[in-house]
């Protein structure tokens, strides 16, 4: 796949080089792995709109949904090796990716809500996670959300018993691993394109997800049960290859950059709203019991998941984690 990473990324130089000489747009292709309809497809969408017009037709962008180009595994080195341009992957990814510090969004019930969020992600600690992208070739642009994550399986998940010996799906993340090893689950790293079929099959048994992946993916399709527990928090950090970026005449990437703005208000904005509505498409269709947790039963969640924190300081570092939680007022035992 790396050579075939390689061959895409010497085409796009090559095409690169042409249209220079020719006063042709900057092509940016932007691959992404959702469908068009979500939070995310949205935001990418308004950008390539508004980079259209801020630069005049100086930079063309090419949106590409649904893993057409790249699946997860394979889009960061796909990135890194200038095949793309612009990615917005889940934070997640960059653990795996030797920049393991931004894996402390992962952490359960570290963000209470979106104001929390905002605070974080337009703050210094957001800036200071940004930087260390550089070393990789990677420039970070923008923060999108996609929503707070509920859980779902064929079984009613109540109790952090209910979990034991269940296969979940995960996003590859020591710490999502240490999330559900806490709860006795058995975490299994799989892309996000073929979580329907493995929910389908019964490879795995279940996943956690925001409300509008679940719906555009018809997961609530194969999972009986839905548990709104909003322990978690999935977003994406837009990225861009940094030579790339930096070969961009000055004017013309302050044009994209207030168009980057512009997108990621509307794309946030937007998440919300279809959280909510795929909740209540979800509701609707009847195919998925939707479980509200009392005070109890979500103290008890918190409980069982809050030796994570520990387990990963290591990994993260100590001190970025106080950091986020000052800045977030978040944590387990809230």
């Amino acid at each position: 796949m790396r050579k075939l990473i390689l061959s895409a990324a010497s085409a796009a130089m090559l095409a690169l080089a042409g249209p220079a000489a020719a006063q042709s747009p900057i092509v940016i292709k932007f691959s992404h792995v959702v469908a068009p309809n979500t939070p995310k497809g949205l935001a990418a969408e308004k950008f390539k709109e508004l980079a259209d017009k801020y630069t005049e037709g100086k930079v063309k962008v090419e949106v590409y949904p649904n893993s057409q180009l790249y699946k997860d595994k394979e889009e960061l080195d796909a990135l890194q090796l200038g095949a793309v341009q612009m990615l917005a992957p889940s934070i997640s990814k960059f653990g795996p990716a030797g920049v393991k510090e931004f894996e402390v969004f992962d952490l359960p019930y570290i963000l209470p809500d979106i104001a929390a969020l905002r605070k974080v992600t337009t703050g210094p600690v957001g800036t200071k996670l940004f930087k260390l992208l550089d070393a990789k070739g990677m420039t970070g642009l923008a923060y999108w959300d996609n929503g707070f994550k509920i859980m779902s399986a064929n079984k009613k998940l109540v109790t952090p018993e209910d979990y034991k010996g269940l296969k979940f799906r995960i996003q590859s993340s020591k710490v999502l691993d240490a999330q559900f090893r806490s709860l006795g689950a058995i975490p299994q790293v799989m892309a996000f394109s073929e979580v329907y079929q493995a929910l389908q099959t019964g490879v795995v048994d279940g996943q956690e997800n925001t409300p509008s992946n679940m719906y555009t993916q018809k997961m609530h399709e194969v999972q009986k049960y839905t548990t709104l527990t909003n322990h978690g928090y999935i977003g994406y950090a837009v990225i861009v290859n940094k030579k790339f970026w930096d070969g961009i005449p000055a004017e013309i990437r302050t044009q994209l950059d207030k168009a980057m703005v512009e997108a990621t208000d509307f794309g946030n904005s937007q998440s919300q709203k279809e959280n909510d509505d795929a909740l209540a498409e979800m509701k609707k269709s009847g195919k998925t019991e939707l479980i509200t947790l009392t005070p109890e039963q979500n103290s008890a969640m918190r409980k069982a998941m809050a030796p994570v924190y520990d387990d990963v300081s290591g990994r993260i570092g100590k001190g970025l984690i106080e950091e986020f939680l000052k800045e977030s007022g978040g944590g387990p035992t809230k």
